[in-house]
């Protein structure tokens, strides 16, 4: 029998199964451990889990008794001290940013999945949690940039007169930006979006946003689909182009990212002075160095009347909706994995190999 452990995290995180996901799981070969109040910041009760089967137990029972863990958060070292050293460990490990969480898994031999490493293939589609997290913090970036802007998104006309609509600025057209661009739509804004891809231009525009890019922009087709680090050439004219069109702005959402890399800086604070007092910029990339100058991650700065929010888990906001879409990708993931059994997995299988970070 395989028990899956699943723990409570110290922040908003998203969870590794909900109680509607309990039906999924074959029965005959797989259990849970579900820690106490693991559900707690995402509205799942004990009570919910208990009525699909699962054992809700201490998290002392979860690290002893579990062969395979699934983990949105990094481990203590007081957890480290109960896991076994065999069991299997699987989720959102960030191991670009907690670099020393990672090494200590490879020291202690410990086998660790990393969803993030998930190659981009279309087998892979339905594991793929960035993408899944993304398209809520796209969401959210924009509700929240409401909330933070003084001013209207839709045309209003009114007896007293008319109100003009928001000028939205998406920078970086992946699955983030390209839900961003969809919601500042249906809130009525205009919207123009910028990005080196020239493969997404359709897409962008099919949702009613100006896509807006430099000539020349070194091709993102060898790469999976991500940015890539650009000649200073094309950096300058991007600059530039972006400079005009920041300024101009009401909202800028910025999403652009490198994997394992400094986020590309696209915003310089000379811009930020530039801007509309009252205008708001949200930074996704703010964990990895952020794409404007002045961005704090996890804080929220008034610059010269400029609110700039730099958050990488904006998704986690939406705590209840990132552990639904979560606890699915964790489903295939792990059916994946395991289909041959605990002790009989692939590491020659392409999506094993990529997200493998342990010692084989």
């Amino acid at each position: 029998m395989i028990q899956i452990g699943i723990l409570k995290s110290s922040k908003k995180t998203p969870l590794g199964v909900t109680p509607d996901a309990l039906k999924k799981w074959p029965t005959d070969t797989i259990s849970f451990l579900i820690e106490r109040q693991a559900g707690l910041f995402a509205h799942f009760s004990d009570n919910q889990y208990l009525a699909e089967g699962a054992k809700v137990v201490s998290r002392t029972e979860v690290l002893e008794q579990a062969n395979l863990l699934v983990i949105s958060d990094v481990l203590s070292d007081q957890d480290l001290a109960i896991l076994p050293t065999q069991t299997l460990i699987v989720g959102l490990l960030n191991p670009h940013n907690n670099k020393d969480f990672t090494a200590q898994l490879k020291s202690r031999n410990q086998k660790a999945f990393a969803l993030e490493m998930l190659p981009r293939t279309s087998i892979a589609q339905s594991m793929d949690v960035l993408s899944a997290m993304a398209s809520l913090a796209g969401y959210k970036s924009v509700i929240l940039a409401a909330n933070h802007f003084s001013g209207y998104f839709p045309m209003l006309t009114t007896a007293a007169g008319t109100v003009p609509p928001a000028k939205v600025l998406i920078l970086g057209a992946g699955v983030a930006g390209l839900q961003a661009i969809a919601t500042a739509k249906r809130l009525g804004a205009v919207v123009e979006a910028f990005d080196v891809r020239k493969a997404v231009k359709e897409e962008v525009e099919s949702l009613g946003a100006k896509f807006i890019m430099v000539e020349g922009m070194q091709s993102d087709a060898d790469t999976g689909g991500y940015a890539v680090v650009q000649k200073e050439e094309a950096l300058a004219a991007q600059r530039e182009l972006i400079h005009q069109k920041v300024v101009k702005a009401d909202i800028v959402i910025t999403t652009a990212s490198i994997p394992g890399k400094a986020a590309p800086r696209l915003i310089e604070g000379a811009t930020v002075d530039a801007m509309k007092p009252g205008a708001v910029i949200i930074d996704l990339a703010a964990a990895s160095g952020g794409n404007c100058e002045l961005t704090k991650n996890e804080e929220v700065i008034n610059h010269s009347g400029v609110t700039i929010i730099g958050d990488s888990q904006l998704a986690y906001a939406l705590t209840r909706e990132a552990s639904k879409l979560f606890s699915v990708n964790i489903f295939n993931f792990i059916s994946h994995l395991i289909k041959e059994g605990l002790e009989a997995i692939n590491f020659e299988d392409q999506i094993v190999k990529s997200t493998f970070i342990g010692k084989n």
